[in-house]
């Protein structure tokens, strides 16, 4: 349960995408990397699959050439890698469509989570538990102007630190 929740969450941001935008950008890809890699582990790693079994497939082998280099070794026909992938698949998709489900029903509070994130940038999980149980939040504190350098230009009396720091003096001439 905990592992397809996770894949559910990573597509979340692609979903709410499609949801809001009915378009989809590159700022899900590592997302789809994360949920692919993690499916990928629960079916050939963790043996998390009744379709393909407890068993684990492609065991990693180490080979120090040039630093450590991983190889996979494949282990299994291709019917088997045609259900490993078939598998895959089906545990995106599924979590896709719950993940999907969910955000669509609760789609006012998804757009009041990404107004306020327009405002104040980052939330935290209190804040967010907040906004989608219809409690306000305490007023957004403005960020603090960072200080800019002076237009002012700099003088060759202007003290400034010296790039590398001192080796010491010269030594004495003899």
């Amino acid at each position: 349960e905990y592992l397809h929740d996770q894949v559910a969450v990573l597509l979340g941001g692609r979903i709410a995408e499609e949801i809001t935008n009915t378009t989809v950008t590159t700022g899900a890809g590592n997302d789809l990397d994360r949920v692919t890699d993690l499916a990928h582990k629960m079916v050939c790693e963790w043996g998390m699959s009744e379709a393909v079994g407890p068993v684990t497939f492609g065991k990693k082998e180490e080979q120090v050439f040039l630093g450590r280099d991983f190889t996979q070794h494949k282990d299994h026909s291709e019917e088997t890698a045609n259900r490993i992938d078939q598998e895959i698949k089906r545990i995106v998709t599924d979590n896709y469509d719950r993940a999907r489900t969910i955000l669509k029903e609760k789609k006012s509070e998804l757009l009041q989570v990404a107004e306020e994130l327009l405002t104040r940038e980052v939330l935290t999980g209190k804040q967010v538990t907040r906004i989608v149980s219809g409690l306000p939040l305490e007023e957004a504190v403005p960020v603090q102007a960072v200080p800019v350098a002076s237009d002012q230009p700099i003088s060759p009396e202007t003290e400034r630190p010296p790039v590398v720091p001192s080796l010491g003096k010269p030594l004495p001439q003899a």
